[in-house]
This record gives C-alpha cells, structure tokens and sequence, in this order.
C-alpha cells in the first residue's frame, strides 16, 4: 500500500507539465488572515510570505502540505498557484477573470 498526497502529485504533474498556473480546489476560500474570518483571504503571497505564514503557525493543518507543493510547484518553474473553494459557483472563472479574484494566489 502507498499513501500519496494528492496535493504533491499535483505540484509534481505542473512542473512536469511546465504548466503555466496550478489550481487547488477544496472546501477553502484560500489562505487566510485570519481562519475565524471569512473575509479575512489574502489575495496574493509570494513564496517567502507562505513560508513565513507556515513558520509563524498562521497556516496549519491541512494547509502545509498544500502550501508546500505550491511553493515546490513554483521553484519548479509553474508561474502561478491558487487556492480556490471548489464549492463556490463558478469560482475558477471568478479568480482568473477578475481583477480582485476571490482566493489566493501564490507568486515567485
């Protein structure tokens, strides 16, 4: 038996891909200044503020590994990584069309 995280499978296929953006998709808005805050979501972080973010304990959980396969996906040569609710109505179209969107977006 082997337990693969989803999550670093798909870092690795983007940067096998050179894809130019990877989307995660779960039942979170992002990342956020506060996790008690719905409206707290950081829009946009470079590498070194998610790393900061994780040292300092403000993302937790289930998040780490998410934010690590996008920080490995990002040194690996994908240009952009978001963090979208996948339960929300139309919710790719809304980050990438829009010029606030409405998760997060992890940047080089």
């Amino acid at each position: 038996r082997y337990n693969i995280n989803a999550d670093t499978v798909a870092g690795q296929i983007a940067i096998s891909l050179q894809a130019e953006k990877l989307i995660y998709l779960s039942d979170v808005g992002g990342i956020f200044k506060d996790f008690e805050d719905p409206t707290s979501v950081i829009s946009s972080l470079t590498i070194n503020q998610a790393k900061d973010l994780i040292e300092s304990g403000q993302i937790q959980k289930g998040m780490i590994p998410k934010v690590d396969s996008a920080i490995q996906a990002l040194e690996g040569g994908v240009n952009k990584v978001h963090f979208l609710n996948g339960k929300r109505t139309h919710s790719i179209l809304l980050e990438l069309f829009t010029d606030s969107g409405i998760g997060t977006e992890i940047i080089p």
